[in-house]
């Protein structure tokens, strides 16, 4: 394994901000030299949760420049394509596990003018995302299990990564692997160093006192290529 420095971008979860303080929240992401805003869109089935919904994040885009990376745990994801597209979001990501054969929601996505992604859980084989990876912009390894922040980081999901990373590497693709769930100062560096391109901190953003100092040291972390 090869390690060289390259910038590595923090999306902090909203999920995780002071929600009585969204405006002054989404304003530190920016202060803090992160350029992703990463959006939890949950619908109470595909996980135990229930989250926002695109009327949040079209009042985000009226506040910031911020990269709006939508995350869609939800079962019928081309349901929500067209609203959050109009919304304002830049990137769409959605679980293979609601779609085995997602080529055509991929194209969905594109149709509407945004980047697309594809998750998977932490109990999904690999396999069964690494051929739609040539046709999507990010891979989006998930280290917990969807619904609730704060949760533990799974420890499984660095040797994961660095399998997507070598599958990505190895065929020359331009899909960014992007991990989260539990990811923080100390699961971070692993992280990275197994060739996450994007980590997504919730809890861990939102609860630092130095936000800025979080953020360049993560950007700092060299990361590894095969």
């Amino acid at each position: 394994m090869l390690s060289y420095f390259i910038m590595v971008k923090i999306a902090p979860s909203i999920l995780s901000a002071d929600f009585a303080r969204m405006g002054e929240e989404v304003k530190s992401v920016k202060a803090a030299g992160a350029e992703w805003l990463h959006i939890d869109i949950m619908d109470g089935h595909f996980c135990p949760n229930l989250t926002m919904g695109p009327s949040m994040v079209k009042a985000l885009q009226k506040v910031t420049d911020l990269f709006l990376d939508v995350h869609l745990m939800v079962t019928n994801p081309e349901n929500f394509f067209e609203a959050f597209a109009k919304a304002g979001a830049n990137l769409l990501t959605f679980h293979i596990e609601v779609d085995p054969h997602p080529e055509k929601k991929i194209a969905q996505v594109r149709d509407l003018g945004c980047e697309v992604g594809l998750s998977l859980n932490p109990d999904q084989p690999l396999e069964s995302v690494l051929p739609y990876l040539p046709l999507v912009d990010l891979a989006l390894l998930m280290s917990v299990f969807p619904g609730f922040s704060g949760q533990k980081f799974i420890p499984e999901a660095t040797a994961r990564a660095a399998q997507i990373r070598e599958y990505i590497d190895a065929n020359g693709l331009a899909c960014r692997l992007q991990v989260d769930g539990g990811v923080n100062r100390l699961t971070a560096p692993e992280l990275i160093a197994a060739g996450v391109d994007i980590v997504v901190m919730g809890a861990a953003f939102f609860g630092e006192q130095d936000r800025a100092g979080l953020v360049k040291a993560i950007k700092a972390l060299p990361q590894g290529r095969t």
